[in-house]
């Protein structure tokens, strides 16, 4: 592990991925395998292991379709702690932190500032590795792009990252792992809706999911206001959308759903405050905040939101944005109210013929 990690580029987290006039530029995940038969990576039951953390909306998108698909027993979860600590304390040149892994009855961590008392509440250690973090892990595996991100989808049998693109990994739970799911009949991406799906997914990214972090970590004013307006344009196109029909592609929940539904339940308890998208309360658009409650509330969804957990994260990881570590108490729950839905759209429903 020592060698791998020695010939590592520097560790790097997305905050230092800005360019030199303030824009952030995320960069593309560095393991992108597939799981599929006939292949080195075979769809197995009890082969895989997905590393998450629950506030992290990339990793929840596959948590939640882990769920909805049925595949609790089939795939293992371990679950970060949600304050980012240093990953090799024992070095004192090495700065930089990131997820670690902590049992429920672990005492709490404080920020990597010295702030605040967290506990570990949901947090499921590494059972399969023993890794103390997910560097460890991305050290196992021979990484070289230096940025140690979750999900992580790893294979027990290669002891190695099959692939940390969210995108890509609820594309192989949907399909993929259908003779051991227990729901295979959901399908998120059915033939009939891909190109819709495609096209959604190619505008709510970069002005939605990434939008509210080109905002958060802008280093300039220019580039938080052009952000800041394409997301907000976005959002209306979504309201838009969602004024006609009940789901982003039509009658039935699909994967663009999925994939912008972690981004809208995070936005009023962090993204309004720490990433400064204040135009306008997400509650405050009738029909995302109805579509929200709506998500929340279906099975799949709901064991993928832990608010203690996504607050905690943000408001405590990074001491350039917030040095103390003080976190926002923040309004009702108003995801858990009743939604409409329903009434105004009663022919909609899963995708394909899986339950919900």
């Amino acid at each position: 592990m020592a060698a791998a990690a020695a010939a590592a580029p520097k560790a790097r987290t997305a905050l230092d991925e800005t360019s030199k006039t303030g824009e952030f530029k995320r960069t593309d995940a560095g393991f992108r395998n597939q799981i599929a038969p006939g292949t080195r990576f075979e769809p197995e039951a009890g082969r895989y292991h997905l590393y998450v953390s629950l506030a992290c909306p990339w990793a929840c998108r596959c948590l939640s379709v882990l769920h909805m698909k049925g595949l609790q027993d089939a795939i293992g979860v371990s679950v970060t702690h949600p304050t980012w600590q240093r990953t090799r304390p024992e070095d004192p040149a090495d700065e930089h932190t990131g997820w670690v892994f902590r049992a429920p009855g672990d005492p709490p961590l404080s920020s990597a500032t010295g702030f605040g008392s967290f506990p570990c509440t949901g947090c499921i250690p590494d059972s399969v590795n023993g890794a103390a973090n997910v560097r460890q892990l991305y050290d196992m595996a021979n990484d070289t792009t230096g940025k140690y991100s979750v999900p992580v989808l790893w294979d027990k049998k290669e002891k190695t990252i099959v692939n940390n693109e969210s995108s890509e990994i609820i594309r192989m739970f949907n399909t993929a792992f259908n003779d051991i799911a227990k729901n295979p009949g959901l399908d998120l991406y059915p033939e009939a809706l891909r190109a819709a799906i495609d096209d959604i997914n190619a505008w709510t990214y970069p002005a939605i999911n990434n939008g509210v972090y080109r905002c958060g970590f802008a280093t300039s004013q220019a580039a938080y206001e052009a952000a800041f307006e394409e997301l907000f344009a976005a959002l209306d196109r979504v309201e838009a959308i969602l004024s006609r029909q009940r789901y982003l592609a039509g009658g039935v929940l699909t994967e663009a759903d999925v994939r912008l539904f972690q981004t809208l339940i995070r936005f009023d308890e962090v993204y309004v405050v720490y990433f400064k998208t204040n135009k306008r309360f997400l509650r405050e658009y009738p029909n995302i905040a109805g579509y929200v409650r709506e998500l929340y509330q279906e099975s799949g969804m709901k064991p993928a939101v832990d608010m203690y957990h996504i607050k905690t994260h943000y408001y405590t990881s990074h001491p350039k944005l917030n040095y103390y570590a003080v976190v926002p108490r923040g309004g009702e729950a108003w995801w858990e109210q009743p939604h409409d839905r329903a009434a105004k759209f009663p022919a909609a429903g899963a995708g394909a013929e899986g339950k919900l």
